[in-house]
């Protein structure tokens, strides 16, 4: 009778272990044909991306956008990006590993027969026991590895953002350029004509007019050249959004604080550096990673001690039960973890020198920046003077000289290509600006343009993106 209780006992054990709930296997085949075909189709009148964009706001827009600006640039390229979707795996990975060191080990039952069956049976259940913190040390490395990876997704969204700004200011200037030489083309167009006048009367000689043809060819090659910019640069545009050029399809796009630069007195190199060697992201990582380090190498010396397993035992001999407890564990003989322990020493030191590493690189790259920002800034100041002094003195008095009949509408040609020439360093000026105030940002890791509320870390896309 008590064999039979025994027997069935087992079954019952074995039966319940095989009814518990196994996640079965689900394959995901992946084909390149279509995964590409599913890039190439991508686009910006996406219907999934208008619902992620006002998911993102808070509130609803007017659908498409007459103009594309920044923030709007910036979530499309936060739907679409296939670095910040890989983001997203890596945190959902070690948010997978947290999940892991908080499980606790399985007991175990084993069943052994003895022979002559069915005189000699032992049925023993061992539960483990994890000693000196294990378990603790375990669950706080993978809690400091998963906010590291977290911050690593907002770390990918800001160069996604950062990419973005890039490739806008890169479109944006290409496109004022454009229109620049385009002016300026129309202006050597008329000087040529009206000189082309002149030398039919013989008031002028023929290399004035031979120079004037040069000038004009110059500008439109230049103008040549500036509308392919143009294409180069929307192409840029695209690939930073993650959509084909296609994709783009007749958007506009618009900038309006455009030329709207920090003031210099905002920017203090020395709060600057603050927020640079505090905030920034891969410092926040590189700390959370020694963080990670140091409970890892707690583990490692934790570790020396064994850790045992323990339960009921009960054997079962020629009609006779015995029952006793079960208990075991690893004798620290031939090793103590010394070969663990030394790695996990190495590892907190070289992420403690990591982290110094990537702190005095922030403070190089802030210097560097914001002396670069000061010279952009301060030339943009003095190109943007003197084409004010041509749009509101110059040109109006040149106006007002041919309309009193006191000079001829070539002086006033002349005024107008100069004052096209002022406008063209205005635009290179500010393009140099934006730039390096883009590679302060990158270096403070912090937005520093006033208004600027675009999101960082946007959740994915609902369903995925098609």
């Amino acid at each position: 009778m008590r064999l039979i209780r025994l027997i069935s006992l087992t079954c019952f054990a074995a039966l319940a272990t095989a009814s518990c709930h196994f996640q079965a296997y689900r394959p995901q085949p992946i084909s390149p044909p279509q995964t590409a075909a599913s890039l190439e189709a991508r686009t910006l009148n996406d219907p999934g991306l208008k619902e992620f964009i006002e998911k993102s706001l808070g509130h609803s827009i007017n659908w498409p956008p007459e103009a594309w600006d920044f923030r709007l640039l910036t979530l499309a390229a936060f739907y679409f990006s296939p670095s910040l979707q890989s983001a997203r795996d890596r945190l959902a990975f070690a948010q997978g590993g947290e999940v892991t060191a908080r499980m606790r080990p399985n007991p175990t039952l084993s069943f052994s027969p003895g022979i002559p069956s069915p005189y000699l049976i032992s049925l023993d259940f061992l539960v483990p026991v994890m000693t000196a913190g294990k378990r603790g040390y375990q669950i706080e490395t993978a809690k400091n590895l998963s906010e590291a990876a977290r911050l690593n997704l907002a770390q990918t969204a800001w160069n996604v953002r950062s990419a973005i700004r890039a490739a806008l200011i890169n479109e944006m200037a290409a496109e004022q350029a454009a229109a620049v030489l385009r002016s300026e083309a129309q202006l050597r167009r008329r000087r040529v004509a009206r000189l082309g006048e002149q030398l039919t009367a013989g008031e002028i000689a023929m290399p004035v007019v031979t120079a004037s043809r040069v000038d004009l060819l110059n500008a439109q090659l230049a103008l040549q050249a500036s509308e392919g910019q143009v294409a180069q640069t929307r192409s840029a545009l695209a690939a930073a959004i993650g959509i084909p050029i296609s994709g783009l399809g007749n958007a506009q796009f618009a900038w309006p604080a455009l030329n709207q630069l920090p003031a210099l007195s905002s920017l203090s190199p020395r709060g600057i550096q603050r927020a640079a060697v505090v905030n920034r992201l891969d410092v926040r990582q590189a700390l959370l990673q020694y963080q990670a380090a140091q409970s890892s190498l707690q583990l490692q010396i934790a570790r020396q001690h064994p850790d045992f397993n323990i339960g009921p035992g009960y054997q079962f001999e020629e009609g006779h039960s015995y029952f006793a407890p079960s208990f075991g564990i690893t004798l620290p003989i031939f090793n103590r973890n010394q070969g663990p322990i030394a790695q996990a020493e190495a590892a907190r030191k070289q992420a403690a020198d990591n982290l110094l590493a990537i702190q005095a690189q922030a403070i190089a790259q802030c210097d560097l920046a914001l002396a670069r920002y000061r010279t952009a800034y301060q030339q943009f100041q003095k190109a943007q003077s003197v084409l004010v002094s041509f749009e509101h003195i110059q040109s109006p008095m040149a106006r007002r000289a041919v309309s009193a009949g006191e000079a001829d509408r070539l002086s006033l040609n002349t005024v107008l290509l100069q004052q096209s020439a002022a406008t063209e360093v205005v635009v290179t000026s500010l393009l140099q600006a934006q730039t390096a105030l883009g590679q302060l940002e990158a270096a403070v890791e912090r937005p520093l343009e006033p208004g600027d509320a675009v999101p960082l870390i946007i959740a994915a896309p609902k369903g995925g993106i098609k």
